[in-house]
């Protein structure tokens, strides 16, 4: 048929098409795993606000009981503005909890024996929050203790000032540091002619590795030795109970890495499972209605052959299945050039 080229060359573009699709998709996948991000300024303001309560007592006279509320937030800034603060319309950004790990803090142990530490960690609340509070009641002022340790998507580490000399990298993700050894090799030529495995370590190398010759695969397990974990940022707050509320409101500017607003279009993308589930229903119908054809086709192939030449068409089918009886016999070992011998049909059995 004239048209079957057509559909031939329609079932080649499609092919093709899925092929891209499916390339594009695993990039968005890996853009997603690793967003590219934009250096901003994460604001924190620290707080506390305290207030009295009349506690009424039976056959007491009324006392007056102070409590306080320590409150621990933060935004990003727009410009160099908070656009909450300003009254500034506010891109739409992550919320303060997500770029931390872990905030800890830490009250007067001698005020408060039975509960001076509050923990708060993302992997046990994964729900994104504007801000924290913890709230006491105690008449007394001291200063709080409050340590927070950054979320980095890849995990960061700060890198011991000996390697950090030879590479020139003091903190980044992992990854990041073997290519930077990776590009310290290939900038001084120190790759083994012989075994590209190895390369050589030079004098600064030695220094810090200990040894003259060292194999690509050893090369993050040495370096993890040079690696620690950031230290989480320390800030301290003299809770006080007198004179204007908020009382002792203090802000800090951490840099923070944001993703950009592309990232957010492409998990948008993915996230759009409707389309992708009714796609994967028609190619499912194809695919079932394909099986369906080669069944077919077989059938038919199988009634043309027995129609133009019957006796050839048995004995090529007999000679198939006597093969096919073999291999589920197990009779395989047995050579053909045994079996047109006389000798072979004299046999007891």
């Amino acid at each position: 048929m004239p048209e079957s080229a057509i559909y031939a060359k329609l079932l080649e573009l499609e092919t093709h098409i899925d092929s891209v699709l499916v390339r594009k998709k695993i990039d968005v996948q890996e853009n997603l795993r690793n967003p590219r991000c934009v250096r901003r300024t994460l604001r924190i303001y620290v707080y506390n606000t305290f207030s009295k309560q009349v506690k009424v007592e039976p056959g007491k006279i009324d006392v007056e009981e102070l409590s306080w509320v320590l409150r621990i937030t933060g935004r990003v800034l727009e410009d160099g503005k908070d656009s909450v603060a300003d009254g500034v319309l506010s891109k739409e950004n992550p919320r303060f909890s997500a770029f931390f790990k872990k905030i800890t803090v830490y009250l007067d142990q001698g005020f408060y024996p039975d509960n001076h530490v509050v923990v708060w960690d993302s992997a046990r609340s994964t729900a994104q929050r504007d801000g924290f509070e913890v709230k006491r009641k105690g008449d007394k002022e001291f200063t709080a203790v409050v340590r927070m340790s950054m979320n980095y998507s890849p995990d960061r580490f700060v890198v011991s000032a000996q390697l950090a000399r030879v590479l020139g990298v003091e903190f980044d993700s992992r990854s990041r540091i073997i290519a930077a050894l990776w590009h310290y090799v290939k900038a001084k030529k120190l790759q083994s002619p012989n075994d590209p495995s190895f390369f050589m370590c030079d004098a600064s190398l030695q220094r810090v590795f200990g040894e003259e010759k060292m194999k690509f695969s050893v090369a993050s397990q040495k370096i993890s030795q040079h690696l620690s974990p950031p230290q989480p940022i320390h800030l301290e707050h003299k809770i006080k109970l007198s004179g204007n509320c908020p009382a002792g409101a203090t802000c800090y500017d951490v840099q923070v890495d944001v993703p950009l607003p592309l990232e957010k279009d492409m998990s948008s993308f993915l996230a759009s499972t409707e389309k992708h589930k009714e796609i994967d229903a028609f190619d499912k119908l194809i695919s079932d209605s394909i099986k369906k054809i080669h069944e077919h086709h077989r059938r038919r192939a199988f009634f043309l052959g027995f129609s133009q030449s019957p006796a050839e068409f048995i004995n090529a089918l007999i000679a198939s299945q006597s093969k096919d009886l073999k291999l589920v016999a197990g009779d395989v070992s047995q050579g053909v050039e045994n079996e047109r011998r006389s000798d072979f049909y004299n046999q007891p059995w």
